[in-house]
């Protein structure tokens, strides 16, 4: 029977016996169950859940219940079972998910709230409080009125994008019915988040593309770097471009015709972008959204974990209910067609990844999370396919046309010692990390190239200059 229970908990933690001296051992616990998605605590159960067996169960059932409610503030909602396995007496306390967040334990002058971390409950981060109060008063962050006047902002870039994928003018009585702001004209955290303006600090997204496999130094190892910060909408488009500028639509020629072969679906790309600015949190200081992309794999991670607790690993992406920590901004999305309102999301990006040419389950986009971070990761799907039946697209053949055209161009103006800065400057390349992938390091390894100071390779004297062959 046990067994089943444990099976059927959405969480749980097992204690051997009741501690009435250190109650707040297992106390966290109840804490951290009632601000996420509930769980049960089994009390008499080993860690390895083999069942030890209470004394007196009636004694403990009643010092659960008086401690629970001595130190546990909002009351939670729990129940306790009695169990038998073996012949040994056991106590099942099923405490349910909370509505009244947060749920703190309180003893001793000090008031902590928990959540749950993997296997453990540990303290909340103060963030993670604040998006508990708010949804304990049924609010959310896009739906709170800020100071910020209406009329001191403009809004081109949304009701442009409105018009153009709606067919629809966004009318002044939309910005209040669609909760951008209140009827005094002043926003809420959603309408500032769609103002040309960037009003909102945390409305950012890091872009970077990796030389290889994994992170390195981003001014020695990024072939590309971004960072974008301001309106969603901007956002969004910003992030597709820098995924689609990094990547290659590749074909393979049949008898008649041809057929491209994309590293990415780009729909895939478009709702793993959507998904990670609806569902972010907006709460936590200093966060922004991040595109890494490597050789085989693009990882894009956004602040704050599942919201209303678990992580995504434990769900069936396939039967997952739509939970949405920025309801006004998810509504607003949808209505441009960007998204749809049963929660569909992580599913349309498995889908459409298996439209793609090549497709193989190895393929599959995987999705994770923890208490304060939601990742999504999309496969190359191109990344160790056999180069002799796979081209580039005319784009990439002229692409390496021209880097040769200016490694060329290079060989000659450094006839005479040339510093990094001048050499850019001469092909007219302003990205350092390109310049080092496309020419700097090519002629360098090939020894068309040699350093002035080799043993002092990052010297702000260093220059370069021609090999001449013997």
């Amino acid at each position: 029977m046990i067994e089943q229970l444990i099976a059927e908990a959405t969480e749980c933690d097992f204690k051997v016996a009741l501690e009435t001296k250190k109650p707040k051992s297992w106390l966290k616990s109840v804490s951290a169950f009632s601000n996420g998605i509930g769980g049960t605590l089994f009390f008499g159960v080993s860690d390895d859940r083999e069942p030890i067996g209470l004394s007196d169960v009636q004694k403990d059932a009643e010092a659960i219940s008086r401690l629970i409610k001595e130190r546990i503030t909002p009351l939670p909602q729990f129940i306790l079972k009695p169990l038998q396995e073996d012949g040994k007496n056991l106590l099942a306390l099923e405490v349910s998910p909370g509505r009244s967040t947060p749920y703190y334990y309180k003893a001793d002058g000090v008031m902590e709230s928990y959540i749950r971390v993997g296997n453990e409950s540990v303290i909340a981060p103060d963030y993670i409080v604040n998006e508990l109060i708010l949804k304990g008063t049924n609010q959310s962050f896009d739906t709170l009125t800020t100071d910020a006047v209406k009329k001191d902002y403009s809004f081109t870039l949304l009701e442009a994008t409105y018009l153009e994928r709606t067919g629809l003018r966004f009318d002044p009585s939309d910005y209040v019915s669609f909760g951008l702001t209140d009827k005094n004209g002043l926003l809420t955290n959603a309408g500032k988040l769609m103002t040309d303006q960037h009003t909102v600090y945390n409305s950012r997204m890091f872009c970077t593309r990796w030389n290889g496999l994994e992170k390195g130094s981003i001014f020695d190892d990024a072939l590309d770097d971004k960072e974008y910060e301001g309106n969603l909408i901007y956002l969004l488009n910003s992030g597709s471009e820098f995924i689609r500028n990094n990547s290659k639509v590749r074909f393979v020629k049949k008898a008649q015709y041809r057929v491209d072969k994309p590293d990415y679906a780009e729909r895939a790309v478009t709702e793993a972008l959507v998904n990670a600015l609806i569902h972010r949190d907006y709460i936590v200081l200093g966060s922004e959204i991040h595109i890494d992309m490597f050789d085989d794999r693009v990882e894009i991670t956004s602040p704050g974990g599942m919201f209303g607790g678990g992580s995504i690993q434990e769900y069936d992406i396939y039967s997952i209910r739509s939970m949405r920590r920025n309801p006004v901004i998810a509504d607003l999305f949808h209505r441009m067609k960007y998204m749809e309102r049963r929660g569909s999301g992580l599913r349309k990006i498995v889908s459409e990844t298996e439209k793609l040419p090549g497709y193989t389950e190895a393929y599959k986009p995987e999705f994770s999370s923890t208490a304060t971070d939601f990742r999504v990761i999309l496969k190359n799907v191109n990344y160790n396919m056999c180069g002799a039946s796979v081209h580039d697209t005319a784009h990439d053949a002229a692409h390496d046309t021209s880097v040769i055209s200016k490694q060329n161009l290079l060989l000659e103006f450094c006839t005479d010692p040339k510093s990094r800065d001048e050499m850019q400057a001469y092909i007219d390349v302003s990205s350092r990390s390109h310049f080092s992938k496309y020419y700097l390091k090519p002629l360098l390894s090939s020894g068309k190239l040699e350093m002035m100071f080799p043993d002092k390779p990052k010297s702000k004297n260093q220059k370069y200059t021609t090999v001449h062959s013997k």
